[in-house]
């Protein structure tokens, strides 16, 4: 990186913390280290950590303790947060978190992230105003619009930084000298009549990942402002809100939605085989069992006295033969399809109701994951198309969080993708407002068809052309990045030359001494690359790099943001601009480590995610397999939330391949695997995970085993015989009454001991805090009474807390190379380690576990992808996928093995 300046300026120690006691809270339970840096023009940053401030003595109005006479109440808060979780949350997607082993987390903030023009106000680097601080370099707060926060009614643009040391010194306003007025900016605080329920104690029973805003000032959980916010009661009603006629109504309350007054409609189907077509198929498969068996005992009884070795080896092939050929039959006795109901999950998640005026989404969020390793083998420009499906899907904005893992650590794969994220702003709204499919810009303009058919707008046209400009300029930024990067980075490699030979002769040095400057890469707001660089060196190469965090689009607001005429190229009118959060990760890479492949990359994405966003569920895609149906995550969520959705571990969709030749000479559409043999597994505990396109639960994911309701209340009947007392303290759960609680850390494994949730997880306690978030928040509606493991509707419409930088520290450190050591990652928590096809074993540790899959066929393509175009890579691919069957016999994940 860039050399240290030795003077230390205002902004270099200004802690990034949105709210007083929450960042430190947070930084205490997490024992992580975090060091703040402010780049200047000249490329150069300064840094010091927190620690240092809190030994310097000069702390941060951030973190100083308040007390104030008043009882805090919803008309009378002790602070404004609405500009400090702003301002917060700006810095976060502003700054790009690097870390790893021995070495202290630090967030470079970055005014430049590429080169062409940024806009789109979720996105690190846009463009905004300067701060009419003298001498102050940084950029004026922005809103969701990216319209400048002024927070006096002067007008007087300010910065961040400089606005937290006015409040810290004298809390006037630069500008008009007159004291800032709490309140003014709270645009978006807290929709009391929205309803809802906090977050989820953690795995101690804890409650330290609430928010601030439900604390006093001592720190303690505030029940006042709980009651208030969540309109809960003690008993019959409560001093904030009086129940109008003396008691609330049956059912879950006044935060729940008109779901269980409706009549239950199943969310899915299943749609047996006509007997007509079944009953053929298996009598011919019966006949050839008869005839297999009479030939083996043929072959048995007459051996070969010549070649007796010969006709041993020869019996022993076609034993094995005809018992793999066995096992492929018998699951084919009971194949079945699948039908879904979109209609039934958007009455029962999405549409507006008494108690949901405003159709805020009930469903649960989701993270998906794209993981690329080489941009030289995978071009930038393919996973750019990928994440740019992904970020157009028919699903709720604000409830979808996209990650890709740059395994290289390339800054060719970070600038591409931030392109993406820039030119996201025009192609996401147009798909929405022209209901575009497939939303891969290149896959779309690629079609042979007529692109006006059923497109009633009379703007289309219009705006397909400009759209398709945009684009063909796009690719050009995206195709010409290596030599933009190459050119910039000998620029500045002349520049650090001419310094050092500058410094040389000011120093009376050798002239004739060469002169040594690291061939670096550099970013577009000129300073180094902390990843892998063109020319490897030492910290700075594919396998010995820190890890990387960028958020590149911050979360959207929970509510829908409209555009309008002149606010883009074209007319957004009536279309919802938001975007859904993106984030770049690279993990850390250290010589002496084991860092397992994909497999190791996914589990470091699984870790990131948990901390950053914590969707119950989890969709990976290959960086060349794209959506090429906008609605397949809500047809994957029926299954999820139907009834008996809690015992599925991941919905698998077949793959679908572009680019084959008419006549599939390599056999790339594998129609009898993904049509017949999947769809087979199905019938049975289900198909397996194939690597791609699988939507996951989170849950599965660490290895628990599925929710069992009636074990449990076995388990209770047991208990109460016995009278034992010490259990009878800590049951397993909670009584049928209350089956739609929250669980804690034993109750979700009995087998698991709080006090040894760093030997399975790791020590990171977010993490830990966010799995029985997770857990609860994956489960299917309690709307019909067969639903004994559900949660009650609408607990789900609560935005989630804004990113504060403690928490994207936290998910640096549990990306780093040492993180795994000790820990059950990889042999029991994630992605399984050890195996080639480390996806077969993942899902077969799932099926072993209690857990089913389910096979989901849609109408419309799901996802689809690049097929191998010649032999070689063909071959390679089923001489990969080849060991899988003998490690699911011989290797310890069946059944029967395990057992």
């Amino acid at each position: 990186m860039a050399s240290l300046n030795n003077q230390p300026s205002k902004k270099a120690i200004r802690t990034p913390g949105g709210s007083a006691g929450s960042s430190q809270g947070k930084a205490n339970s997490s024992g992580q280290t975090v060091k703040f840096a402010r780049r200047t023009s000249s490329g150069r940053y300064v840094s010091l950590s927190r620690e240092d401030l809190d030994m310097s003595g000069e702390l941060s109005g951030d973190y100083m303790n308040y007390t104030v006479h008043i009882p805090p109440t919803p008309d009378n808060q002790p602070m404004d947060t609405s500009v400090a979780v702003k301002a917060e949350e700006q810095y976060v997607s502003n700054s790009l978190f690097t870390g790893g082993f021995n070495s202290v987390t630090r967030a470079h903030l970055m005014d430049k992230v590429i080169d062409s023009e940024v806009t789109h106000p979720q996105m690190a680097g846009a463009k905004g105003s300067a701060c009419m601080m003298p001498a102050c370099d940084g950029k004026v707060m922005k809103d969701e619009r990216g319209v400048d926060i002024t927070p006096c009614d002067c007008r007087f643009k300010i910065c961040r930084d400089c606005y937290m040391d006015a409040q810290k010194d004298t809390n006037l306003c630069p500008g008009c000298k007159e004291p800032y007025r709490m309140g003014d900016l709270d645009d978006d605080g807290p929709d009391y009549e929205r309803g809802g329920a906090l977050q989820l104690p953690g795995p101690d029973g804890n409650r330290d990942n609430m928010s601030m805003m439900k604390r006093n000032q001592t720190g303690e959980f505030d029940h006042n402002r709980w009651l208030f916010e969540t309109r809960g009661t003690y008993g019959v009603g409560n001093a904030f809100n009086p129940p109008e006629d003396g008691g609330y109504d049956e059912g879950f309350g006044p935060g729940s939605m008109d779901a269980t007054e409706k009549a239950f409609k199943p969310l899915s189907r299943k749609i047996p085989i006509a007997a007509a077509v079944i009953s053929p198929y298996r009598l011919l498969i019966f006949i050839r069992f008869i005839v297999l068996c009479f030939f083996l005992h043929w072959r048995v009884v007459h051996p070969n006295n010549d070649a007796r070795w010969l006709w041993m080896m020869s019996i022993v092939c076609e034993l094995w033969f005809a018992f793999s050929w066995i096992l492929d039959q018998t699951p084919k006795f009971f194949p079945i399809n699948r039908a879904t109901d979109l209609e039934v999950l958007y009455e029962k998640f999405d549409m507006p109701s008494p108690s949901n005026p405003t159709g805020r989404s009930d469903l649960p969020g989701i993270d998906m994951f794209v993981s690329t390793a080489d941009p030289d083998k995978e071009p930038p420009l393919t996973t750019a198309n990928t994440i740019l499906s992904i970020l157009a899907v028919d699903y709720p904005v604000e409830k979808i969080a996209c990650y890709i893992s740059d395994d290289g650590g390339a800054l060719l794969t970070f600038e591409a993708m931030a392109e993406a994220a820039s030119f996201a702003d025009l192609w996401v709204p147009f798909c929405k407002k022209h209901n575009i499919e497939p939303r891969n810009p290149d896959s779309y303009f690629a079609l042979k068809v007529d692109p006006t058919k059923n497109k009633s707008r009379t703007d289309f046209v219009k705006d397909r052309r400009k759209i398709k400009r945009e684009y063909d300029e796009f690719k050009v930024r995206i195709n010409g990045l290596p030599d933009s990067i190459r050119r910039r980075s000998d620029a500045f490699h002349a520049r650090e030359e001419m310094k050092m030979l500058k410094h040389m002769r000011e120093t009376g040095a050798d002239p004739l001494e060469q002169v040594k400057v690291p061939k670096a890469t550099w970013m577009a707001d000129g300073t180094h690359w902390p990843g892998t660089w063109s020319v490897p060196s030492s910290d700075h190469a594919k396998g010995d790099h820190s890890g990387i965090l960028q958020v590149m689009l911050k979360p959207p607001s929970p509510d829908p943001l409209m555009g309008g005429a002149d606010d883009k190229l074209l007319d957004f009118t009536d279309v919802d601009i938001r975007l859904p959060m993106f984030v770049y990760m690279s993990r850390e890479k250290r010589p002496g480590y084991d860092h397992n492949k994909k497999a190791g990359a996914m589990n470091a994405l699984v870790r990131t995610s948990a901390i950053l966003s914590n969707g119950p569920f989890i969709l990976n895609l290959d960086c060349d397999h794209y959506i090429y149906n906008c609605k397949a995550i809500r047809e994957g969520m029926c299954f999820m939330m139907d009834r008996g959705g809690e015992g599925v571990c991941y919905i698998q969709f077949p793959q679908r391949f572009e680019g084959i030749d008419p006549s599939d000479r390599y056999a790339n559409h594998n129609t009898v695997f993904f049509d017949s043999n999947m769809r087979a597994l199905d019938g049975l505990q289900g198909p397996m995970y194939v690597g791609t396109g699988t939507m996951f639960r989170r849950f599965a994911l660490y290895g628990f085993d599925p929710p069992n309701p009636d074990k449990v209340a076995a388990q209770k009947a047991a208990t109460a015989a016995t009278g034992d007392s010490e259990t009878q303290k800590e049951p397993l759960t909670a009584p049928p009454a209350q089956t739609t609680q929250p669980l804690t850390a034993s109750e979700l494994d009995p087998d698991l001991d709080t006090n040894l949730l760093p030997k399975r997880f790791g020590n990171s306690t977010m993490l830990a805090e966010s799995i029985p978030v997770a857990e609860y928040q994956g489960r299917p509606l309690a709307d019909h009474p067969a639903v004994k493991f559900g949660r009650p509707p609408g607990i789900l419409r609560v935005p989630r807390d804004p990113l504060d930088a403690t928490t994207v520290a936290e998910a640096v450190s549990a990306i780093s190379c040492w993180y795994e050591d000790k820990t059950e990652w990889g042999d029991r928590v994630g992605w399984i380690y050890g195996s080639v096809t480390e996806d077969v074993v993942t899902g077969y540790r799932m099926h072993n576990r209690g857990w089913h899959s389910v096979y989901c066929i849609t109408k419309r393509d799901a996802f689809r992808g690049s097929a191998p175009i010649n032999l070689t890579d063909r071959l390679h691919q089923v001489l990969r996928a080849g060991p899988a069957r003998g490690e699911v016999v011989w290797h310890r994940i069946g059944r029967v093995v395990e057992e």
